[in-house]
């Protein structure tokens, strides 16, 4: 029996229940009939429970979501959605420079292929607990994490307690690696390419909703994406496409998509946001659009070459709404990074402050991006390593801390080898004609975008 993940309502309601208690809602009533009914709680890891609800399970979850949608939330005054009302918000919302040049392609290279480093490194990890990820590493000799997971030396007990991601051990253990595989991490920077190819930097929130529809199989989308591309394709519009029934809309999807924002509006932190904010409204909501924003306004700093990581990191902070959840824990992370010395301490603190959350929310992995890059200080296999070291979202987490601290790095050749020979310049993509593209020619790509679009709008301010 086909079993779709993060769409089937009787999975959906235990996620929209724990967003309702999150996001200041009171949903207990709604929770206690679910439950008396023999509802489930949400799939911990997976994105589907292992069996089937009944018929009337699943109808009976379909109208509670809708009735859990109607509850007013305690933090809709300090955590809007609203672009204007973000603004109002942030006290220090940075201000708009004159155009600058586009980053060189060296820099975009060694953003692209951090991004692709880091996310491959986490690869392997993905879904595993924090313990599971440490003894795995150690059995490997390779702890404190400092080079690729490998499954040799891996006594089979281990393996069989902590099995590697089932659809990425076969092309991300250091063994296999053969070029970058097929990740959704590297999907959404190629797609917003063709985005700002397709509709330049005024892009609406539907443009991307139309690229999508046009250039991503629906089987490539997870979480919040899948949820809003079902929406879109039951003729629900942005931005309703980020509310309906979708209980992942605070999770990391959006952040993922942020990258191509941050480096194609170097030195302009605030249009980076913006551009986030269109991008991230399709499938996300408050502090799910929050972290998609402070990623590409860290990136935008970023890309200047001018900075170091910890002023882009203060920088991505201006366009969050200071009394937010995220906000806060951004503010935490940066703390603990760096009045604490040993990251493994750091990363128990911040697993400990974010126990309720769900290990794909924004909240603890933009918590812990924070704190992986304050902490390496700009070097790029610390960067990648703790990101990946400290749990959750692996490969995602490895994603951004490796765009950023290769941004910041400037070049291909400041990456050492070790990480950047296996990957062949060469990655695996379902979308458009971007399969087998190397790295060099993305940032090629991206170069050139940028410097056109900069034209176009000196000649047409």
């Amino acid at each position: 029996m086909l079993r779709l993940t993060w769409v089937q309502p009787e999975d959906l309601l235990g996620h929209e229940l724990a967003q309702a208690y999150q996001d200041g809602r009171a949903p207990e009533a709604i929770a206690a009939r679910w439950h008396a009914a023999g509802g489930a709680k949400a799939p911990p890891r997976a994105g589907t429970s292992p069996t089937p609800a009944s018929r009337y399970l699943r109808a009976l979850a379909g109208d509670l979501l809708d009735e859990l949608a109607e509850l007013p939330s305690g933090l809709a005054d300090t955590e809007p959605t609203d672009l204007e009302r973000i603004k109002a918000h942030c006290p220090d919302w940075p201000a708009r420079p004159g155009p600058a040049p586009a980053p060189a392609p060296a820099r975009l290279e060694a953003a692209w292929l951090g991004r692709a480093v880091g996310c491959l490194l986490g690869k392997p990890v993905e879904k595993l607990p924090l313990e599971g990820i440490r003894d795995l590493a150690r059995a490997g000799g390779n702890w404190p994490l400092r080079t690729w997971f490998t499954a040799r030396g891996v006594p089979d007990d281990l393996l069989r307690a902590h099995p590697w991601n089932r659809r990425s051990a076969l092309t991300s253990l250091a063994e296999n690696i053969d070029g970058m595989p097929e990740d959704d991490d590297l999907n959404y920077p190629l797609l917003n390419l063709l985005l700002l190819q397709r509709y330049g930097r005024d892009f609406t929130t539907a443009d991307v909703a139309r690229v999508w529809l046009d250039e991503l199989p629906a089987g490539r989308t997870f979480t919040a994406e899948r949820v809003a591309y079902r929406n879109l394709l039951t003729g629900i519009e942005p931005p309703h496409t980020a509310h309906h029934r979708n209980p992942f809309r605070e999770w990391i999807g959006a952040l993922i998509r942020a990258d191509v924002h941050g480096w194609t509006n170097p030195g302009d932190p605030a249009a980076a946001a913006e551009a986030a904010h269109r991008d991230a409204t399709l499938t996300h909501t408050a502090n799910g659009v929050y972290a998609a924003m402070f990623t590409a306004a860290t990136i935008a700093e970023a890309a200047t070459g001018h900075a170091d990581i910890h002023a882009c990191l203060r920088t991505g902070l201006t366009v969050v709404p200071p009394a937010s959840r995220l906000a806060e824990a951004i503010r935490h992370a940066v703390h603990l990074a760096r009045a604490t010395e040993d990251f493994d301490t750091v990363v128990d603190a911040l697993h400990t402050t974010h126990r309720a959350y769900h290990w794909v929310h924004a909240l603890p992995n933009t918590a812990l991006i924070a704190a992986a890059l304050t902490h390496a200080n700009g070097d790029f296999s610390a960067s990648i390593c703790r990101a990946v070291s400290g749990g959750w979202d692996t490969d995602s987490n490895g994603a951004t801390a490796g765009s950023v601290a290769g941004l910041v790095t400037g070049a291909p050749a400041a990456l050492p080898d070790r990480w950047t020979t296996p990957l062949k310049n060469r990655l695996a993509t379902s979308v458009a004609d971007f399969d087998g593209v190397g790295f060099d020619t993305l940032a090629q790509l991206t170069h050139r975008l940028t410097h056109q679009l900069t034209q176009r709008e000196t000649r047409h301010p």
